[in-house]
């Protein structure tokens, strides 16, 4: 049986009231990736545009594929190299070396192989726990599982450390679909980013799992400190004597999380967002704009106890998953604001509030995380005061 012909069987219990939708809620989720969902405009007067749903989804997931190559290969760069000082124990080990690759981090293949076993667990943790309470949401309130689970479920996980308990990544997700999504409604509803409310409280909940020197690079008995924290003791200066240079910060050879350590491989997704205007550029110029800013201000102004004042805007730029939540935090579009003067002022309040709270704070030198939930719980009064300004201007342009 040709495909053609497998598809035109299989297509009519996919239709609206077949049997798949009362035993298999996923069903119009696998519909919409087969064909073009039946419920798309495509005449006048209501068609507006041919970017719907699906497309949207999709091309953020195609977005993500930099990051996700490089996820694989520094997770697994880092924990080669600390198994070149330390040794090599565990399962992930007793493969490799089955294989014969070895754990050479010149050796390309083995770093993505290494750093493959770290991640692919973590993604399927994720699918599976946060997949079972979209469907059981779906079931109850009786409508369908989009594509937008795909889309947190890879950003939740390329921004969890290597070493997160799988029981903790389950927990993670399970909390940001529900609390952070579905209490809200669901997909388009909710006002808080779902990937960064599962993190956020993993982090606040067990902080010992996601957070410290030894969370970063997932080889027993090795710490390391991310260039985030060095520079907030010690200064960014210091990273140069580690053997750390911005380059190096920019490509993603450093620790941290799996997937938010390539600056360019972020800014790669952002290229094709903007290319397919999926993303809003005002959100990124805002939030440029916001963080450099600022921390020329704090640059300016010094202090003789905070090294982190001295941090350049530059080095803002490439570390602690800047560039990462900029790209695909920060544009997403249902927690932002929806006006043109709104997103700039969004984007530019989380730039102001990341350095905020990476100088400022001297107990949390990250930062990114926190800045952009922050700013998602004032983008409707933002939007709000924009939109009242605008209708007070009118007013008066017509009196």
């Amino acid at each position: 049986m040709g495909l053609r012909n497998f598809f035109d069987k299989i297509e009519p219990h996919f239709e609206k009231g077949g049997k798949w939708e009362k035993y298999f809620p996923m069903y119009e989720m696998v519909e919409s990736f087969l064909y073009t969902p039946k419920t798309v405009t495509t005449v006048a007067p209501h068609a507006r545009s041919y970017v719907d749903m699906k497309r949207i989804m999709t091309y953020v997931v195609i977005a993500t594929i930099p990051c996700i190559l490089m996820a694989l290969y520094n997770t697994g760069y880092q924990a080669n190299l600390a198994i070149a000082e330390f040794g090599s124990s565990g399962w992930r080990a007793s493969i490799i070396e089955g294989l014969g690759i070895g754990f050479n981090a010149a050796n390309p293949v083995a770093n993505m192989l290494h750093g493959l076993m770290y991640f692919l667990p973590i993604y399927i943790t994720t699918l599976v726990a946060g997949g079972v309470f979209e469907v059981i949401f779906a079931t109850v309130r009786k409508h369908e599982v989009n594509e937008g689970f795909l889309v947190s479920s890879m950003l939740y996980a390329l921004i969890m450390p290597a070493t997160t308990p799988l029981w903790q990544v389950a927990l993670g997700i399970i909390f940001g679909v529900v609390i952070g999504k579905e209490v809200f409604g669901g997909t388009g509803k909710n006002f808080l980013n779902p990937a960064l409310t599962g993190r956020a409280f993993l982090y606040f909940a067990y902080p010992a799992q996601m957070s410290g020197d030894s969370v970063w690079v997932p080889v027993d008995g090795f710490t390391g400190a991310t260039a985030l924290a060095v520079s907030a003791s010690n200064g960014v200066q210091h990273l140069a004597a580690m053997g750390m240079t911005w380059w190096d910060a920019f490509l993603g050879f450093i620790p941290g999380s799996m997937g938010e350590t390539s600056t360019v491989a972020a800014f790669l997704g952002l290229l094709f967002l903007l290319a397919t205007k999926i993303a809003n550029y005002r959100m990124v110029l805002g939030c440029l704009g916001g963080m450099i800013g600022f921390s020329l201000l704090l640059n300016w102004v010094g202090s003789d106890s905070n090294p982190m004042f001295a941090m350049p805007w530059y080095w803002h730029l490439v570390l602690g998953g800047y560039a990462f939540g900029l790209v695909f935090m920060v544009t997403e579009p249902v927690s932002g604001a929806h006006t043109n003067l709104g997103r700039y002022i969004y984007g530019a309040l989380i730039g102001f509030m990341v350095v905020m709270i990476r100088v400022i704070n001297p107990a949390f030198p990250e930062g990114m995380m926190l800045a952009i939930l922050f700013g998602n719980v004032f983008a409707p009064l933002i939007d709000y005061f924009v939109v009242q300004a605008n209708i007070k201007r009118r007013a008066r342009r017509n009196v």
